[in-house]
């Protein structure tokens, strides 16, 4: 009993040992994985915060292109305005040289008005002249401003809807990445919960296996010991037997000695009832009748003794034959009575044996169970999370795409109306041909 408790301790500090082993191995396998979504995560954040920089120095980039542009676009259009005014300056000289030229002409040729009226009328034609050349020149640069403003209003709608279009491409590019990361979480989740799932089922083989080894080891000792334990006691009984058997020869001379002094004192009270029976009858007859008594006394002694002698030696033989089979049945009757007993610690222990492996079999069925119930429920939650979570991002996109449409449209209606109260009508369709003012 000792070695078999001695052999348990040990096969317990081995499972011990090997759930220890088993746990440190899930707890850095759970470290490992720990760390991957970390860096994960700081990836990402990072990734976010790089394109956060790259789309804001975009927005800037733009903003000094189209501030660049508009500059431009504003200096070519006064550019193109200072020619066409030059140009018109210089043709309203030509028209008034040549109009001043056909009054004098005029006038030279009209000898019946008075110097001084022609003078008048020259110098009021002139007046009206320059007073109508005056209007022409301020219609112009009047037309010329409302061209100037107007097309630069216009630039500025068109800048302002390119700065949409790139807030747009912006947020979708943001949150495709957002969505990007979000499955290479997922993917990652998944593939993670794959391999602790892989190491779980393993570990859970690796226990149950050393277990269902020791208890057989267990088992196969307490066989290779039951076995030895009959093999000692049939030897012990077989021993028991012969020295027995050794021992009834001389329990045989014991009793033979013990029937032959019987014997004996028998024959010494029969001779010495002969002597008392001779004397008394030498006594009562006559003494020639005396040898003839004594022959016959000496016959019947003779004849009695001879039967016990006889009866002596029958006593010997019926003695050792009794001796010898009572001898055979307690010897088989204790063979038998072994036997039995072996066969039943045997069978007993058979019992104990299976109920010992049926019971680690429930044990292991149920683990098994266990395992895969909390497997199962660990991918529901992990499935739950990553639908919750895709949800959530395409509800965020969903909104984030809307507001920023809703924004830009109310900038967009704000600016439509600003230019209405400035008078510019509508821009959307906005098409000057070159010299419209005119």
């Amino acid at each position: 009993m000792s070695g078999y408790k001695r052999m348990r301790r040990q096969h317990q500090k081995q499972l011990i040992a090997l759930e220890n082993k088993l746990k440190a191995e899930m707890d850095e396998h759970r470290l490992k994985l720990q760390k991957e979504v970390e860096t994960h995560a700081n990836n990402s954040s990072i990734e976010l915060e790089k394109l956060a920089k790259k789309q804001v120095a975009i927005i800037e980039k733009e903003a000094k292109v189209a501030a660049a542009d508009e500059k431009k676009f504003q200096q070519q259009i006064l550019a193109q305005q200072k020619k066409d005014l030059t140009t018109f300056l210089e043709s309203q000289k030509k028209q008034y040289k040549i109009c001043k030229e056909k009054i004098k002409e005029e006038m030279n040729e009209d000898h019946s008005t008075p110097k001084k009226e022609k003078q008048e009328r020259i110098s009021k034609h002139k007046e009206n002249l320059q007073h109508t050349q005056a209007e022409e020149e301020a219609h112009l640069l009047t037309q010329q401003r409302l061209y100037y403003d107007k097309n630069c209003r216009f630039f500025k709608r068109k800048i302002m809807i390119k700065r949409h279009e790139v807030e747009q491409q912006n947020i979708r590019e943001e949150l495709n990445k957002k969505r990007t990361q979000k499955e290479m979480e997922h993917a990652m989740l998944i593939r993670h919960d794959e391999s602790t799932r892989e190491l779980e089922y393993r570990q859970l083989h690796t226990l149950q296996k050393l277990r269902m080894d020791l208890i057989r080891l267990q088992h196969q000792t307490e066989l290779e010991n039951q076995l030895e334990y009959n093999k000692r006691r049939e030897r012990e009984l077989h021993r028991k037997h012969v020295m027995e058997l050794r021992q009834q020869p001389k329990n045989l001379k014991a009793m033979e000695m013990q029937i032959k002094k019987q014997f004996q004192d028998t024959c010494k009270v029969q001779t010495k009832q002969y002597k008392a029976l001779k004397n008394h009858q030498l006594e009562v007859t006559p003494k020639n009748e005396h040898k003839t008594i004594l022959k016959t006394l000496k016959d019947e002694q003779t004849r009695k003794l001879a039967i016990l002698a006889e009866q002596y030696e029958q006593s010997i033989n019926e003695m050792m034959a009794s001796q010898a089979l009572r001898l055979d049945e307690a010897q088989e009757a204790e063979c038998q009575a072994l036997r039995l007993q072996l066969q039943q610690e045997m069978e007993l222990l058979n019992a104990y044996q299976s109920k010992i492996k049926m019971q680690t079999e429930a044990q292991h069925e149920r683990e098994l169970q266990k395992l895969e119930q909390r497997v199962s429920l660990r991918g529901a939650h992990l499935e739950q999370k990553i639908e919750e979570e895709l949800a959530a991002l395409q509800k965020e996109r969903s909104e984030r795409i809307k507001n920023l449409l809703e924004r830009q449209e109310r900038e967009i209606e704000t600016f439509d109306m600003e230019s209405l109260r400035m008078g510019f009508g509508n821009l959307v369709t906005l098409d000057f041909p070159k010299e419209d003012y005119r």
